[in-house]
C-alpha cells in the first residue's frame, strides 16, 4: 500500500481539499475556506499546514472565535447546505467562545466545521495555559462542552483516528436528515505526530446530497387527507430552500389553488406578489397569514421544524378538526404533535404527492379570502409606514430601505426587534434573498452572519440589520468586511437598550427594569456613537435622523467601495401589530396587579393551545 508521511494536521488539510461535491451537474469544493484565530493549540500544526497551501483553501482572520463560527454559518446558509466552512481555534477560551455558534448551527439544521485545539494526550505538561482540570476526569476538557450543541463529535487520540473520523464528520455535515455542526477536538501534541497514512484516503472524491423519497403508504394517506380540504394551507420552511423545491412547492400551489405562509427560514420561498403568497406565520406574523391558520382544515408543512415562533405556542390553528400533514427529510421534525408524517426530500415528495391528488383544487373562495386578507395586510403595511413619528418606528426604516433595495440585495437579521420588523414588513422581492437567524436567536450574528454571506454571494449587496444592543455584543467583524474587502451594508437602529425584551416586560405587566438603558443602573448615562465607532473599524459611516436622509444615505452605501453603517435612531414604543400570541412563563403569584392580569390571559390563551393532538 502506497503511503505518505504526514503530521495529523496536514493530512486532515489535505483530506479536506480533495473532497467535491456535485450539485444538478455542477461541481465545487466541499470546503469552501477556514476562519482562524491562532494560538497555542492550532498555531503550530495546524496553522502550518493551511498555510502551505494558502491559496488553495483560503485562510480568513476574524477577530472572535464566536463571530468567525457565525459568518460561517451564515455563509453555508447562504449556499443552501452546498459548501462548509471550518472555523478552528486554539484551547481554551478560543474554544469555548466556539459554543454558542455550534448551537446555532445544531438548532438551524446547518453543517459547520469545527476543529479546536485541544489539551496534550500526553498529559505529561500538565495543566497547561488555559487548561481546565477535572479533578476525577482527567479525560475531560473543554472539548467536552460541544457535545450537547454537535450532531459529531470527536476528540482525535492517535493519528489514524482521522481517517475513519473525518469521512463520518462529513457525511453527517451532509446528510439532509441529520445535518448540523461536526467538532473535532485536535490535542497539540497529536496534530503535530506525524503517521504514515494511505495515499488513498486523499483522492478526489465527488460527494451528492441524498434525495430520499417517502414512502408510499405515506403519500397515499396524505393525498387521502388533502383531497377533502376545503381550506388547506401550505407553511414553507427552510427546508424548502435546502432542498431546491421552490419550483415545485411553487408549481404545486400554483395548480392547486393553496395559499402559501412562511416561517422565518422559508422566507423568500416566494415573493411578495405572488398570487398564492400569504405572508409569515405566526408570533412575528402577519394578520393575513395567522387569520388563514385559524380556519385551515389542513395544513401542510413543508420543512419546517415547527418552532413555538411558526405556531404561535401552537395557539394559531384555532380549528379543532384540523389535520397537519408534515413532509419533512428528518423523521424527528416530521412526527412532532402526531402529524400525519411525510418523512423524505422536499421536492421529491411534492412531486409524488402531487402525482396522488389527481384533479383535487381547493375551492376558489378560499384562495380569494387569502388575496383579500393580504391586500388588507399590504394596506397596513403602507399605512404603518406613513405615521408622522420621531424618531421614527422601526416600520418606516423597514420600508424606506426596502423602496431604495435592489430585487436581489440580501437580507441578514437576527435577535432583538427587526426580526419581527422585518419578517413583517419586508416584502421578499426575489427568491432566496434573506436570512433572518431565528433557530436560536443569536445576538451577534448579524455583522459576523453578513461578512460570511458576502463572501457566498459575491456581487450581491448584502444588507445587515443590527440593533443597538447586537451591535455592542459583537462589533469587530465590521473591521474584518473592510479589511477582507467585502462590501456590506449595516444598518443600525438605535433604541436605547433592548427594547424588544423592554416591551415583552411591559405586555405581561412587569415594570420597565434593567433593559432600556434608562431603567438599568448607571452612574453617568452615555449614548454611543456608532457612526464614530464604525469609522474607527474603517467603515464608511454616517448618522441620520430622518427617513429622506436615511434613503440618500442608503443611495451612497450602495455606490461606496467599502462597507457602510447608517445609524438612526428608532422610537422603543411603536411596534408593528398583527402577530399571533407566545407563550412565556408569567408568575402564577405576584404583588402586581398587572402581572395577575397577564397571567390570567396566558391561562385563557392556553385553552387554545394543540396538545399533541
Amino acid at each position: 500500500m502506497e503511503t505518505v508521511r504526514l503530521t495529523t494536521a496536514q493530512a486532515i488539510v489535505r483530506w479536506m481539499i480533495a473532497q467535491r461535491i456535485e450539485v444538478d451537474g455542477d461541481t465545487w469544493p466541499v470546503f469552501g475556506g477556514v476562519f482562524a484565530i491562532f494560538g497555542h493549540g492550532n498555531v503550530v500544526a495546524l496553522g502550518e499546514a493551511l498555510e502551505t497551501v494558502r491559496d488553495t483553501l483560503p485562510t480568513w482572520r476574524g477577530h472572535n472565535e464566536q463571530s468567525m463560527a457565525l459568518a460561517a454559518i451564515a455563509y453555508t446558509k447562504a449556499k443552501r447546505r452546498r459548501q462548509i466552512m471550518v472555523a478552528t481555534s486554539s484551547v481554551g477560551p478560543g474554544s469555548t467562545n466556539m459554543v454558542t455558534a455550534a448551537a446555532v448551527a445544531h438548532a438551524n439544521r446547518l453543517p459547520l466545521l469545527i476543529i479546536s485545539g485541544d489539551s496534550f494526550q500526553s498529559r505529561i505538561p500538565d495543566p497547561v495555559l488555559q487548561q481546565v482540570e477535572h479533578f476525577h476526569e482527567p479525560s475531560t476538557t473543554v472539548s467536552d462542552t460541544f457535545r450537547a450543541v454537535t450532531r459529531y463529535w470527536d476528540r482525535i487520540t492517535r493519528p489514524e483516528q482521522i481517517v475513519q473520523s473525518l469521512p463520518q464528520a462529513l457525511a453527517t455535515m451532509l446528510d439532509p436528515e441529520d445535518c448540523g455542526p461536526a467538532y473535532l477536538g485536535l490535542p497539540q501534541d497529536v496534530a503535530a505526530e506525524a503517521y504514515d497514512y494511505p495515499t488513498a484516503f486523499f483522492r478526489a472524491r465527488t460527494h451528492r446530497i441524498r434525495r430520499p423519497g417517502p414512502d408510499p403508504a405515506e403519500v397515499e394517506a396524505a393525498a387521502a387527507v388533502l383531497a377533502r380540504a376545503e381550506r388547506p394551507l401550505i407553511i414553507a420552511g427552510g427546508g424548502v430552500h435546502y432542498s431546491g423545491a421552490v419550483a415545485e412547492l411553487t408549481d404545486f400551489a400554483e395548480r392547486r389553488g393553496i395559499p402559501v405562509v412562511e416561517t422565518v427560514a422559508g422566507k423568500a420561498v416566494l415573493v411578495a406578489d405572488h398570487p398564492n403568497y400569504a405572508g409569515p406565520i405566526g408570533v412575528t406574523g402577519s394578520t393575513c397569514a395567522n387569520a388563514l391558520a385559524e380556519d385551515a382544515d389542513v395544513v401542510v408543512a413543508v420543512g419546517t421544524r415547527l418552532q413555538d415562533f411558526t405556531t404561535g405556542s401552537w395557539t394559531v390553528f384555532k380549528n379543532p378538526e384540523m389535520t397537519l400533514i408534515s413532509i419533512n427529510v428528518g423523521r424527528f421534525d416530521a412526527t412532532k404533535h402526531q402529524a400525519l408524517s411525510v418523512v423524505g426530500d422536499a421536492r421529491r415528495t411534492l412531486g409524488e404527492l402531487d402525482g396522488a391528488l389527481g384533479i383535487y383544487r381547493a375551492p376558489g373562495a378560499w384562495l380569494e379570502r387569502a388575496a383579500a386578507l393580504r391586500e388588507e395586510w399590504f394596506r397596513y403595511l403602507e399605512q404603518n409606514a406613513a405615521r408622522e413619528l420621531d424618531p421614527p418606528s422601526y416600520a418606516q426604516v423597514v420600508r424606506a430601505i426596502w423602496e431604495e433595495a435592489d430585487d436581489t440585495d440580501y437580507q441578514v437579521a437576527a435577535a432583538g426587534g427587526l426580526p419581527g420588523e422585518l419578517n413583517t414588513g419586508w416584502l421578499s422581492k426575489s427568491v432566496g434573498s434573506f436570512d433572518c437567524e431565528y433557530g436560536y436567536s443569536c445576538m451577534g450574528y448579524e455583522i459576523a452572519g453578513a461578512w460570511g454571506a458576502k463572501m457566498a454571494l459575491g456581487d450581491r449587496d448584502v444588507v445587515a440589520w443590527v440593533g443597538d444592543g447586537s451591535y455592542l455584543m459583537m462589533n469587530s467583524d465590521i473591521h474584518s468586511t473592510v479589511f477582507t474587502g467585502h462590501k456590506v451594508i449595516f444598518i443600525v437602529c438605535d433604541n436605547g437598550g433592548f427594547a424588544v425584551i423592554n416591551r415583552l416586560q411591559v405586555g405581561t405587566g412587569n415594570a420597565e427594569f434593567n433593559n432600556l438603558f434608562a431603567h438599568a443602573r448607571h452612574t453617568r448615562m452615555v449614548r454611543v456613537d456608532f457612526a464614530k465607532h464604525a469609522e474607527a473599524l474603517g467603515a464608511i459611516a454616517e448618522k441620520v435622523s430622518t427617513i429622506d436622509e436615511l434613503r440618500a444615505a442608503f443611495r451612497r452605501a450602495k455606490a461606496a467601495d467599502r462597507s457602510t453603517v447608517i445609524v438612526v435612531d428608532v422610537d422603543p414604543y411603536t411596534w408593528t401589530e398583527g402577530g399571533a400570541w407566545w407563550e412565556v412563563g408569567i408568575p402564577e403569584v405576584s404583588d402586581r396587579e398587572q402581572v395577575r392580569v397577564a397571567r390570567a390571559e396566558l391561562e385563557a390563551e392556553k385553552k387554545h393551545q394543540r396538545v399533541g393532538v
